[in-house]
């Protein structure tokens, strides 16, 4: 079996359309049907089934892909392994990196930190929710990723560092019925409450829903927006209210530290009672299937954690 043709078979599964997974490999598309038809003759098995509208992956191209996703990732990481023996000259990382920010590691000073020191390697970067990226670490797309997920939703079969545990704050606008607290249970909302949530499959929103749920309570009515300081401002706009990581409203995160002086215009920052209620962020990865590029990267993520926990307690 020809690794070339695994790839082609990729292609085709990510795209379900041969001409566009053709220009994706930088080959015509009668060469790849070919190779294609030469893959399906060595394992005995049509891969896909085509139509002139549609092109889907038969019983035998679903179990094949996810294997075929390991054996070039096998491929790659042996490439990495190689190049470390020349001292991480060169290389790739694909690095899963969540939206929202880590309250005691900036990941932009640990990417900088890693880059001076292994300035060979490439970052191949990806911004997406943080099931479908933990999803990837273990399928071997990904390296590894820092994700908004607790220990406990890390999938099995993954390692996972903890670099933050962030407290959910509930941000109101500034004439709301609970604006005067300093604390408040979700289940205190008034039901007709209109909730601004973010990304769907994204640990945040995860964790949110989770905190609703121990409150026994409903979400309430919401809609979804990408930038939690967009769900800030809308919410001190009176379109709603929201509910973000604490290092999102401010940057310092000592105890005692007042939070509204940072927040915009209208919008109060209230402390959700629920003890439970925080966003985790995790650095999850595949320890028995670890590149070089990627040990090397987990190594400065934890020597900035170290070093974060450090500052904290000064």
């Amino acid at each position: 079996m020809d690794l070339r043709h695994l790839k082609y078979f990729l292609a085709v599964a990510e795209t379900r359309n041969f001409t566009q997974a053709a220009a994706s490999c930088y080959v015509a598309q009668s060469a790849l049907s070919q190779q294609i038809a030469r893959l399906e003759k060595d394992v005995g098995a049509k891969l896909f089934s085509r139509t002139s509208r549609s092109v889907r992956l038969t019983a035998a191209g679903e179990l094949l892909e996810p294997l075929a996703r390991r054996v070039l990732a096998d491929v790659d990481n042996a490439q990495a392994a190689l190049d470390a023996l020349s001292g991480l000259r060169r290389g790739r990382l694909r690095l899963g990196l969540v939206q929202t920010r880590a309250s005691s590691v900036d990941l932009v000073e640990v990417m900088a930190d890693y880059h001076a020191r292994y300035p060979g390697i490439d970052f191949h970067v990806t911004n997406a929710p943080s099931a479908q990226m933990a999803a990837s670490v273990l399928a071997g797309d990904l390296d590894i990723a820092v994700v908004g997920l607790g220990p406990r939703q890390v999938p099995e079969g993954l390692d996972h560092l903890v670099l933050a545990v962030d407290p959910l704050m509930l941000i109101v606008p500034a004439d709301h019925a609970l604006a005067d607290r300093d604390a408040v249970d979700l289940a205190d909302l008034p039901e007709s409450h209109q909730l601004i949530q973010f990304t769907r499959g994204s640990g945040l929103r995860r964790q949110v829903e989770a905190a609703f749920a121990r409150a026994g309570v409903e979400p309430g009515q919401h809609f979804q927006v990408g930038q939690i300081h967009d769900m800030i401002r809308l919410a001190a706009r009176g379109i709603g209210v929201t509910v973000v990581p604490r290092s999102s409203v401010f940057t310092d995160s000592a105890p005692g530290a007042d939070p509204q002086g940072s927040l915009p215009y209208g919008a109060r920052a209230l402390r959700v009672a629920d003890e439970a209620a925080v966003h985790t962020i995790c650095v999850v990865h595949d320890s028995k299937r670890l590149a070089p590029a990627a040990a090397a990267f987990l190594e400065v993520v934890e020597r900035h954690a170290v070093s974060g926990r450090g500052d904290q307690s000064a």
